[in-house]
């Protein structure tokens, strides 16, 4: 069942049961591997704007949550209401970035996205605001220094680009100008 409390502009956050998203989730001590805006279709419809292998897209919210690991998902909210004109902003910029190719590499300075990208950018473009935090993957690394690197010099063949900026979905989980409007396992029907 979906909350009834959400609205247009909500962060949902979910826990993508795949090894890379997996470690993600380990390598930023968050239950988090991904991360979309909550907004409504032209037909009214609830659907979640992500960044999403191969391509950005909208997807429906019920099938989003059940992407999810046990339907687990967290939901945020600015702690400001959103006005109607900012939510049409934030519609604005998604829109604009739909269909770009995913960054397997995270790198925030791509011209591709990755889900946690693609959220900071909107909010960023359309409101002037910052969900969550830019870093290196060294500066991610020192938080957790016990964190297992073999996979990550698997999937960078041998070679982790330390000094790489990105933005995790454990760091906009996290970001204070965010509250939480939901947290829990939902099951919900496709």
């Amino acid at each position: 069942m979906i909350p009834a409390d959400i609205k247009e502009g909500d962060i949902i956050f979910t826990a993508i049961p795949h090894l890379l998203y997996k470690k993600v989730a380990e390598g930023t001590g968050s239950k988090s591997s991904h991360v979309g805006i909550i907004l409504k279709d032209s037909a009214g419809q609830w659907v979640v704007a992500e960044s999403a292998v191969p391509v950005s897209t909208y997807c429906p919210l019920n099938k989003f949550i059940n992407r999810s690991e046990n339907g687990w998902c967290r939901i945020r909210r600015l702690k400001e209401n959103l006005t109607e004109e900012q939510i049409a902003s934030i519609k604005h910029e998604a829109e604009k970035r739909m269909g770009m190719f995913y960054h397997l590499g995270f790198k925030y300075e791509s011209n591709r996205l990755f889900c946690s990208k693609f959220v900071y950018e909107v909010f960023d473009a359309a409101l002037g605001i910052e969900i969550g935090q830019l870093e290196t993957f060294r500066e991610l690394i020192n938080k957790l220094p016990d964190t297992p690197l073999w996979f990550w010099r698997i999937w960078y063949f041998g070679f982790i680009p330390w000094k790489r900026i990105t933005v995790t979905p454990a760091s906009q989980m996290n970001a204070d100008n965010l509250f939480t409007v939901y947290d829990g396992n939902l099951t919900t029907e496709t």
